[in-house]
């Protein structure tokens, strides 16, 4: 984890250092922001009977414009993710916190109109169970999960973006031994 800081620390120097340059061109530049919004996360495989669950993301992003259409969208962001089953008017909640490190590509089809999509590799910094009142951690759950997101976005002239995507989980998070049984995320996002 600590490699992880330092990588993401190294690499805002190097982008805040690139953000100082003289530009010329109003389309080519660096912009920096804070991100926030609702997840609507559920596991998808080999589970059956639960709904999504409501959580929530916030993080930095950086948005690096090539020219006045195409931009690449660097993002580091906290996630509350997971599931969860009714059982006989109980909630079972499995509450997965990742910090995800999603790099998009934006391509803006008409003025402040974007679509976007890109590749996410997430770290998960805590899992736990909760019902009935009792927390637990739940264990055997791999600690890297990566995926794939698609989405669009408005972006509006005072610099405020509104966004909405999905996160596909490519990677299997179970983390059990000998097992055949598969889980992914899948996370709608409105940011």
């Amino acid at each position: 984890m600590k490699k992880l800081f330092l990588f993401m620390a190294l690499a805002v120097f190097a982008l805040n250092v690139n953000a100082q340059e003289e530009q010329t061109d109003n389309s080519k530049g660096i912009s920096f922001g804070v991100k926030a919004g609702m997840n609507f996360a559920n596991l998808n495989g080999d589970i059956e009977e639960n709904d999504m669950k409501l959580g929530f993301h916030f993080g930095g992003v950086a948005e690096i414009m090539f020219n006045d259409k195409f931009a690449v969208q660097p993002e580091l962001l906290y996630s509350s993710q997971g599931t969860q089953f009714d059982f006989a008017g109980e909630t079972l909640k499995y509450n997965l916190d990742y910090i995800n490190v999603p790099v998009m590509a934006k391509y803006y089809v008409a003025e402040g109109f974007s679509v976007e999509a890109g590749p996410q590799v997430g770290f998960l910094v805590s899992a736990k169970s909760k019902f009935d009142g009792d927390t637990e951690d739940i264990e055997d759950l791999k600690s890297i999960d990566f995926g794939f997101n698609f989405g669009a976005g408005y972006k509006l002239d005072s610099g405020l973006n509104f966004s909405a995507r999905y996160n596909l989980g490519l990677s299997n998070i179970d983390d059990v031994d000998n097992s055949d049984f598969e889980i992914k995320n899948g996370v709608i996002q409105v940011s």
